[in-house]
């Protein structure tokens, strides 16, 4: 008809900014909408996994993940977060960086710091029990390569306290042989950030946490994933930069 009116639709870029807008009161006070926005396109572009999830599904599961991740603080982009597909399920699980990003924000006891180290052959590494705290004594050998045996967490707490986990070898490879990416790129070619990842996220389920429901939906299905041995999916991805818009497409399946 002549009356008719072509409504354009509008891009991922204009939607999900859109979206994050309507939720802007939820979101951490200093966040920046557009630069969040524009990291999140070019993750999106550089990713070839996520352009085939949104072929195949649509971008509704894309930018709630997107939204989600926003909402806890936590930029994709910046590796602080994985969008990962499982079958017609997209997951966001924090990675090694955001979750010591989000143990400093909600833990209820102040920590100072918090972080995860590998150990190899020729390292020094102590564990005991001094005045009712557990103490590790460490001592690299400076630039080892060296075969890695080992990888441990500590949080260290404002108050003086701290909480430390370890992990042997044998123990990560076990988690590692139960996980369905145990032979991806991260696991081949990041080996020492995956273990680190792996006694950081064990820690962190020992920790108090202050946060909502939503916020702890989000970091608790990252640590189950990361800890539970017949759970366990670890995946990475990876981020180009891309300045051209991201192309939602109709769904080639129809979900129930």
């Amino acid at each position: 008809m002549a009356n008719e009116v072509d409504v354009k639709r509008p891009s991922f870029s204009e939607s999900l900014t859109t979206e994050l807008v309507s939720v802007k009161d939820a979101l951490p006070a200093d966040f920046n909408i557009p630069r969040f926005v524009q990291n999140s396109i070019a993750l999106l572009n550089g990713n070839d996994t996520l352009v085939k999830f949104n072929k195949q599904y649509g971008s509704s599961q894309i930018k709630a993940g997107l939204v989600r991740a926003a909402y806890l603080g936590l930029d994709a982009l910046n590796a602080e977060c994985y969008l990962v597909p499982y079958g017609s399920t997209l997951n966001l699980m924090p990675s090694y960086k955001g979750s010591v990003k989000m143990a400093k924000k909600y833990a209820t006891r102040p920590i100072k710091d918090i972080y995860a180290r590998v150990v190899r052959e020729g390292d020094v590494f102590e564990e005991s029990i001094v005045n009712g705290e557990p103490t590790i004594n460490f001592h690299p050998k400076p630039f080892s390569n060296a075969k890695i045996i080992g990888a441990f967490a500590v949080c260290l707490y404002e108050d003086g306290g701290q909480m430390c986990e370890s992990m042997s070898i044998e123990d990560i490879e076990t988690s590692r042989g139960q996980s369905k990416s145990k032979n991806a790129v991260p696991w081949t070619k990041f080996y020492s950030e995956m273990v680190k990842k792996t006694v950081l996220h064990r820690l962190c389920k020992h920790l108090s946490i202050d946060m909502d429901a939503k916020e702890w939906s989000s970091w608790n299905e990252g640590l189950e994933i990361e800890t539970d041995q017949k759970e366990l999916r670890n995946r990475e991805v990876q981020a180009n930069e891309n300045s051209e818009d991201f192309i939602e497409v109709e769904s080639e399946v129809v979900m129930p």
